[in-house]
Formats: C-alpha cells, structure tokens, sequence
C-alpha cells in the first residue's frame, strides 16, 4: 500500500488560503477519486474539495476552521500499489504549486505594503514572537487599522493558536462595540466608522428572535456598505418596449430547446443588449484605480443570482462579447444552476466589469443596485408588463397593449456622469425596441 498527500488545491488566481469548513469523509473511510470529501470557503466561495486519489482516508491534517495555505498538505489518502507505482509521493504533490503560490504572496505582500503607506499599519508575515499570520488575517488587519501589537494579543483559535478569519473579525467587531483593544503599544487608528455612521442600539424583547448572520451574509453586508462609501450612486430609469422581443421569444423558444436542449429565457437577450451598448460605449466598461482609470478590454458580465439560503452571489461570463446568443444563453443557465448548487469555482466569480440584477424575476418593476466594487456601473432589469401605451402609425396615434419593461442603471458619478449613463442605458433599451422578428436562432 502506498500513501498519497493531499493538498489544498488552487482555486482561483488570487485565492491563496481556504478554511476547512467540514469533512465529507471520516477518517477510515473508503474514498473515490474526484469523489467530494471536504467543503472549504474561501473569501471568494465555499465549494467542496474532490479527492485526487481513490482509497482509504488514512488522516486528516487539517482540522475543522483551520485556515490553510494552498499547496499545504490537509489529508493523507492510503491507495493501492506500492510506493513506486503511479500515485505520486507526499514530496512531489506540492511541487507544483509552491511557484504560483509565492508569486501571489508576494503580490498580496506588495499590494498589503503600498497601502499600509497611507493608514500607517503595516503587518509582517510572521511577528517577534513567532507568531504566524496568514495573507487573509494581515489583509483585514491592514483594512481595519489592527497593529502587529494588537494581533499580538488576540488569542488564536486555529492550529497552534493560529489566528482565523472568525478570530479577527470577532476582534474587529468588539472593538467597533465599545470593548477595549489590548495594546502594549500605540496602535493606528482604525478603520472606524465616525460617530455620526455608528449604528443605532436594537431595542430586543423578549419574544424577539437574534439570528446570527452566517459567513456569506457578513461578507454581502460589508461590501454593500463599502460601495456605497466608495461609489457615489446615481441611477438613471428608461422604460424599454420590448413588444417585439416578447414575440420573437415565444416564436422560438420551442425550437431553440429542441435544438439546444436549454430553455432560452429573457436574461440572456437582455445582456446581449447591454453587450451591444457596452462596445458603442465603452467607458461604462471602467475601474478606478486611484487617480486613474482602466478601461477593460475583456467585457466579463456578472449576473446577480439568488440562493436558496436568501443569500446572493455574483457568477461572471467571461468575454461575453465573443459569445454567441446560444452561448450566452448556455452560461447563464449553467452558472444560475450551479450557483444554487453550491457548484461554482473561486475564478467563476472574479473579473467582471458590469453586473445585471434580474429583480423582474421577483416581480419588481425597477430597482436601485448597489455597484459591484471595483466596477463603476450595474443595471436591474424589471418585469415585463403588458400596458396601454400610446403607438404611432402613419394614420395617427394609436392605443395599443405594449409589453414593457423599466431598466434602472446605477452608476458611479466619480467617473460616469449623467450624459454617459443615461444614453448607454437608453442604447440598450434602443435595441431592445429594434428588436429583429425575423432573426434566426
């Protein structure tokens, strides 16, 4: 028999630790290859870890809320065969990795290092005393104003008093309460909201219900608040008629899933649009970055998808502009089904430069979205509805039924002004209202 480590695995480029959040597997038990045997979150996603090799879970090396590095070893696999058969030995397994894995801490380290230059808080991968901390910790002490002296004191519940995630952020929030910071030294001034944003003390009664926010829901309320400090939000309404959308849809819809084997719903026709509008304006397609701003050359759609936990999550069609109507129909099904499956990888979460929130699925008629840091615009679409509308036709005004629908695009005033937003979001709904009846599938 023959003993294989295993690794954490890479899960996306700018992912460089996962938290063991459960084993699948209990130690003993036999496994197959590629069969699922930890779940493991990290800041972009939880997803579960396949095996790399079939046999027995001879030991776990990585505990419940460890935090470990990619490339570290978390488990031993015993298979069949010998020693020089093909599964490789516990030496070569992270030979692979360590490469991408130093380039992307030496990334972090110097992206933690530029920034401490304007907070004064700069935390070192390892302290005097020998105390290890990981990139996740430092970035979200280097974020909040945490000096190496306060990480010094916070007592660290992971392997061999590690600090965690939760141990940092159950500090922060303590300290944000009113809790004394223990300190044996100056420490930078955090990160604090001023007296003025403090949050209003919840009057709680007896028969009231406390339900603690789990990792996902913290992690979509510290972002939302963080764009709306960071974007100055203005949002432009167009209502688009989309008559002739509507009718070419229910002409084709039963074809297209007899020949593509997927439902062809509106979200994909809608971005399409927004496709079509982002190259006739591309500097809806930007990031700030400082004093500068990048125009994107990839246009990477994220689409906003509820779960059925009431948590969100934000999956990204990369280069949707090469993408076929088909195609992007095939993604956004894809995406939709494994987001709510719990299914998506750390990459197909990153990268996008213009988001969509469907609200009209909810039977919203529009929205006001919060951007999607570092992208500088989002749009909602609202439900389509059939209306009275006022149509004209060379014998003179007209009353017909309509079906329409209201498009709400958000921007960030910093670098799109009204000009620029209100006509990319009237472009859309332009092509939307051109829509071609007599175009093929």
């Amino acid at each position: 028999m023959a003993t294989v480590e295993m690794v954490m695995p890479k899960m996306g480029e700018s992912v460089m630790e996962g938290t063991v959040l459960a084993w699948l597997k209990n130690v003993g038990e036999t496994i197959e290859e590629d069969e699922s045997i930890l779940e493991v979150a990290t800041d972009k996603v939880d997803t579960e870890i396949p095996a790399t090799h079939a046999g027995v879970l001879k030991e776990v090396l990585a505990q419940e809320g460890d935090v470990i590095e990619v490339g570290k070893p978390i488990a031993i696999i015993e298979t069949e065969g010998d020693s020089n058969g093909a599964a490789p030995t516990p030496a070569e397994s992270p030979k692979e990795e360590p490469a991408p894995v130093e380039q992307a801490e030496a990334m972090m380290e110097t992206a933690m290092s530029t920034a401490s230059s304007s907070n004064g808080t700069s935390v070192p991968r390892t302290s005097d005393s020998g105390k290890f901390f990981s990139p996740l910790v430092r970035s979200i002490a280097k974020e909040e104003g945490i000096s190496v002296a306060e990480l010094e004191s916070i007592s660290g519940s992971g392997k061999d008093g590690r600090i965690t995630k939760n141990d940092i952020l159950n500090y922060v929030e303590n300290r944000k309460s009113g809790a004394p910071a223990p300190s044996t030294q100056p420490a930078a001034a955090p990160a604090m909201p001023s007296a003025s944003h403090q949050p209003m003390p919840v009057a709680i009664d007896g028969g009231d219900e406390i339900i603690e926010m789990d990792r996902m829901r913290k992690m979509i309320a510290e972002r939302m608040v963080a764009s709306k400090h960071i974007s100055p939000h203005v949002t432009s309404f167009v209502e688009a008629d989309v008559t002739k959308v509507v009718a070419w849809r229910n002409k084709v819809k039963n074809e297209f899933f007899s020949r593509e084997n997927e439902k062809l719903t509106f979200t994909p026709i809608l971005i399409e649009a927004i496709v079509r509008a982002i190259k006739d304006f591309p500097m809806i397609n930007v990031q700030v970055d400082g004093n500068n701003i990048v125009k994107k050359k990839a246009i990477n759609i994220g689409m906003a998808t509820a779960l059925p936990t009431g948590n969100l999550i934000v999956p990204v069609i990369h280069n949707a502009d090469q993408l076929s109507l088909v195609g992007i129909t095939k993604k956004v099904n894809d995406l939709a089904k494994r987001a709510r499956e719990n299914k998506l990888k750390p990459d197909e979460l990153q990268g996008g430069t213009y988001t969509v929130s469907n609200v009209g699925s909810f039977g919203n008629v529009m929205g006001t979205p919060i951007i999607m840091q570092p992208q500088v615009a989002i749009m909602a679409l609202g439900a389509i509805q059939k209306k009275p509308s006022v149509v004209e036709t060379p014998e003179g005004d007209m009353i017909g039924i309509r079906s329409k629908m209201f498009l709400s695009h958000s921007y960030d005033h910093r670098v799109v002004d009204g000009a620029l937003g209100g006509m990319f979001v009237r472009k859309v709904a332009d092509y939307l209202e051109a829509y071609d009846l007599n175009r093929g599938i």
